[in-house]
């Protein structure tokens, strides 16, 4: 069975409408003695000792005083969106039947939010109100209001409504950073479209990374279909966190949900609020993780995958300015050491346009320092420049040199034009190890090991030193990305 995040999310397409048949009520009885048994009254059954608990063991928690407070700050959110004349996609099969005219508002979904301030500002998940042409808040006293968007983050699946009221009850803000592993939380909201649900689990993991770029809290509180934008609250009834994402094959809570960390929700919030988007910096590469054996072969902190290798750099950008290549590690920013891929992309998102930058990269074993300054981040302009790029072309030269199963021949003029600034020998040819590894011929091997390569005989000479029954470690770039691949002996 394939595990893969819900892309709905936690937000259901309609609320639930509850139908209970008749047969439906047998599973509701009461549990009747047997002909001839006697009742309770009839014969006193005496009551079984309990065991003496440990004096350090601690009973659970009654969260029932933190519910009574918490919960009138918790909200539900409907949204409507205009019919048009286009077939309805799969995930509309729970629509109305009758038929709706064009224009005409119909529902879209439910989810949850909470309450910010007493002015009517309210948090939820940015897919919840997202194409939604009326949202509408119902507070737990039942009285509702149509709410104004102020703004929407898809990066981080945050947005900020208003409503337009007065005195209203608000949550306190936590610190999600205090937040432990197996330290009890709660979840308040609409699963379902069943108000006011009340659900509790632990802090499974922290910094849990799902593909964005936030590092969500995992938990094990039971999340579903309309809990989404609700808060996660600690024992102390602050909210630390949006609940928002599950992991699961079926569309429902099976054990693990994914929630917002609040500090970096209020984060994008408060630029909401001001100015009705987000703006974060761009420095224009792509990174990843770096992969262990680099960090092993660059003796990066001892083997430790630590900073972010640079997949791409995009051209124009302020990191082809400053001189990065695609094959850097980058190791610190601004003296901050980065731990990842995810890390990086927060900590230069996390900075506004314009401001100047110092990073410290890695390239081969070398320590470089490169300054930047900053540009926008336009999210259509960078993934459009980050897409992969097709399978190379077949080369146009011969190969001169046959290692591990591998041909190289030198680059053209325009070849090394088009790099930019970095060096390298054309694969012309693949087998044995070199094809098992994942070359094409059109790749540019740029480095084996921590040595550059700038031509086919410094090729020759580089490889001709190493152990032929090791693996060849090799920097390639494919178009615009670099990868760092070990070529196996085949025997």
């Amino acid at each position: 069975m394939q595990v893969v995040i819900d892309q709905r999310r936690c937000a259901p397409e309609n609320a639930l409408r509850m139908r209970v048949a008749a047969v439906g009520l047998g599973a509701i009885f009461w549990l009747a003695p047997p002909v001839g048994a006697q009742t309770a009254a009839q014969t006193p059954v005496q009551a079984p000792m309990q065991a003496q608990l440990p004096a350090q063991t601690q009973l659970l928690p009654d969260f029932a005083d933190l519910v009574e407070r918490a919960s009138p700050a918790v909200v539900n959110i409907r949204t409507t969106e205009r019919a048009t004349d286009s077939p309805r996609g799969p995930f509309r099969r729970r629509a109305p039947a009758v038929p709706q005219q064009p224009g005409e508002e119909v529902p879209r979904g439910e989810g949850s939010g909470f309450i910010l301030s007493a002015d009517g500002y309210v948090m939820t998940n940015a897919h919840v109100v997202e194409g939604a042409t009326e949202v509408y808040v119902t507070l737990t006293d039942k009285r509702e209001f149509k709410a104004k968007i102020i703004g929407a983050d898809e990066r981080t699946d945050v947005a900020l409504v208003k409503i337009d009221a007065t005195g209203l009850p608000s949550l306190k803000i936590g610190d999600a950073g205090r937040l432990r592993v197996g330290e009890w939380v709660l979840a308040i909201g609409s699963p379902f479209g069943l108000e006011s649900t009340v659900t509790a689990g632990i802090v499974s993991a922290k910094q849990r990374e799902t593909g964005s770029d936030v590092p969500f809290i995992q938990t094990d509180v039971a999340v579903n279909p309309g809990n989404s934008g609700g808060p996660l609250l600690n024992i102390r009834g602050e909210a630390v966190g949006i609940n928002s994402q599950i992991l699961s094959p079926v569309g429902s809570f099976v054990g693990i949900s994914f929630a917002i960390p609040i500090d970096e929700a209020m984060r994008v919030a408060d630029q909401l609020k001001a100015t009705g988007r987000v703006v974060r910096g761009y420095l224009g590469i792509q990174p990843i993780d770096v992969p262990r054996e680099l960090a092993e072969e660059y003796g990066l902190a001892k083997g430790k995958a630590k900073g972010a290798f640079v997949r791409q750099v995009v051209s124009g950008t302020p990191a082809d300015k400053a001189g990065i290549q695609p094959g850097d590690v980058v190791i610190s920013v601004n003296g901050r050491v980065v731990d990842g891929a995810v890390d990086l992309r927060r900590t230069l998102g996390a900075l506004k346009p314009g401001t100047a930058i110092t990073l410290q990269c890695n390239r081969r074993g070398k320590l470089l320092d490169f300054k930047a300054s900053l540009a926008e981040l336009n999210p259509q302009v960078a993934a459009a420049a980050t897409e992969r790029p097709e399978a190379p072309v077949e080369p146009r030269a011969a190969g001169a040199a046959k290692v591990w199963g591998l041909s190289v021949a030198n680059l053209t003029d325009a070849e090394r034009q088009s790099l930019r600034g970095a060096n390298g020998v054309r694969v012309s040819a693949v087998t044995g190890g070199a094809e098992a590894a994942g070359l094409k011929a059109g790749d540019v091997i740029v480095a084996v090991g921590t040595a550059d390569v700038t031509d086919v005989k410094q090729f020759e000479t580089v490889v001709s030193r190493l152990d032929k029954n090791k693996s060849l470690p090799v920097t390639v770039l494919r178009g615009d990305w670099a990868q760092f691949l070990r070529i196996p002996v085949l025997k």
